[in-house]
């Protein structure tokens, strides 16, 4: 496989420089050089000299279209800067390192992209290289691993990576998610039945461990296993063997295991609810997938990857930056929604920043992660959530008090509560919300939209209240 490196120079020849960049790739001065090469071929790694400020995050994206994955490096005399969360450089690259220590690093930049390439993983941050390069690592030995990340961060795909990188990689590869299933059902699923063993079991069944002789079994939310299936899969563990359901004769199970969980283990372990002794069979290697939020540099690749058979949908750079921006609490899961829809909804369009923001909003119902301010000072706020405070606590006096009512013997009963002499202070209520409305108006003096706003409450709603309380 041919790399292709292009260094985009300083012009001005300002900076001394030891390094010939020739030996290393293309060299060009100007950003219309630059987007031409990567229009024109697939750039692996571009190198950008520390005095070029005119590549910006905008220009970045542009030069990633072809497929995301372009790494780009900042090169520099100093030490490593520090990158807002927003960067969009990739990593930092000295001079200092000299010639064969600039050749080296360049190498083991292609060293790790080709291994995510290897692994079928789509990225480009520096925590899945790591990813990455652990499986290279452990993929070919037999120890158990437990693979440790939210829902949605691509346990399975590591799994798989290590089952089709390994020495068992022409056997079985078998997948069971044990939250999905009933405890009985599950075992059953595992380590098989033998006939009459419960009610329904007409015929033996042979299990998943016994489907994955010779290859791998992905135990997925182990987590969510019940003690008693914890005591079976530990045995499997240290002596190879399990007893189907219903059966006195041990099985031997030739199986490499590797589970996963989006738990904190040790929580469970302290709360009793997972055997400790389990925990350190199952986690000889640990493989700790990050959320997407702590990966932005991902989104890009990930997002043309999972379009890459509507080569005529396009985004603009503006939404990128606010995908970019969104936290993706269902991580890839979640992103890979977000870019089916798209590609059903805009096949031949353009995905803009009002796409986003709809999305956004219909997956959290106005709680949309995104680093935004909602215009109000800490004093405004404080103010809308008292007087909205104020006014639930009113509500939920009145709904009380009828419902008190309404189970009262009628009038002359003997004993009879009289509801309407023992209702609650409504009028300190009503005086609180008066003060309140008075104290916004002054405060913006007298515009009637702006104070509705800070209440919280709609202009109608305040007109209202103003009448009520014969306010002007």
């Amino acid at each position: 496989m041919v790399n292709r490196i292009v260094i985009l120079t300083d012009p001005s020849g300002g900076q001394a420089d030891s390094i010939d960049w020739t030996q290393i790739g293309t060299v060009v001065t100007e950003i219309g050089e630059l987007y031409q090469l990567v229009k024109e071929q697939e750039v692996d790694l571009i190198l950008v000299d520390e005095n070029r400020h005119d590549l910006t995050n905008a220009v970045a994206i542009r030069l990633r279209r072809p497929n995301g994955l372009t790494e780009i490096w900042r090169v520099g005399s100093g030490e490593e800067p520090a990158f807002g969360p927003e960067r969009y450089v990739d990593g930092f690259l000295s001079r200092t390192l000299g010639q064969e220590g600039v050749d080296q690093k360049v190498q083991d930049i292609l060293s790790d992209k080709a291994l995510l390439e290897k692994f079928k993983m789509v990225g480009r941050s520096p925590a899945m290289k790591a990813v990455a390069r652990t499986i290279e690592r452990i993929a070919p030995t037999e120890v158990p691993v437990l693979i440790v990340g939210a829902s949605g961060t691509g346990k399975e795909l590591v799994a798989r990576a290590l089952h089709e990188n390994s020495a068992r990689r022409k056997s079985s590869y078998v997948a069971v998610n044990c939250g999905a299933l009933a405890e009985g059902v599950l075992e059953s699923e595992l380590f098989g039945h033998e006939r009459g063993a419960f009610t329904g079991s007409v015929a033996k069944r042979e299990g998943l461990f016994h489907t994955a002789e010779g290859g791998t079994i992905f135990l997925d939310e182990i987590g969510e296993t019940k003690p008693d299936t914890q005591v079976k899969l530990l045995r499997v563990l240290e002596d190879g063997t399990y007893y189907p359901v219903g059966s006195s004769v041990p099985r031997r199970a030739n199986v490499r295991v590797i589970a996963a969980t989006n738990r904190d283990l040790s929580e469970a372990i302290a709360d009793r609810q997972f055997r400790e002794d389990l925990y350190f069979r199952i986690s000889v290697v640990k493989v700790v997938l990050p959320p997407l939020i702590e990966r932005r540099q991902d989104i890009q690749p990930l997002l043309q990857f999972f379009w890459r058979d509507h080569p005529k949908l396009e985004y603009a750079d503006s939404a990128l930056e606010m995908l970019g921006k969104y936290d993706w609490p269902g991580n890839i899961r979640q992103l890979r929604n977000f870019a089916s829809r798209m590609a059903a909804l805009k096949p031949k369009g353009t995905v803009d920043v009002a796409d986003v923001e709809k999305f956004i909003t219909e997956q959290h119902a106005g709680a949309t992660h995104l680093p935004v301010t909602t215009g109000k000072t800490v004093e405004d706020a404080g103010q809308e959530l008292i007087y909205r405070a104020i006014l639930s606590l009113g509500n939920e006096i009145k709904m009380l008090r009828d419902l008190i009512t309404s189970h009262l013997p009628s009038e002359g009963a003997g004993g009879a509560f009289d509801a309407s002499t023992s209702e609650p202070r409504s009028g300190t209520m009503e005086e609180m919300e008066k003060v309140m409305i008075e104290k916004m108006l002054a405060d913006t003096g007298g515009n009637r939209k702006e104070a509705a706003r800070r209440l919280g409450i709609g202009e109608r709603t305040l007109y209202r209240k103003l009448g009520k309380y014969r306010l002007r």
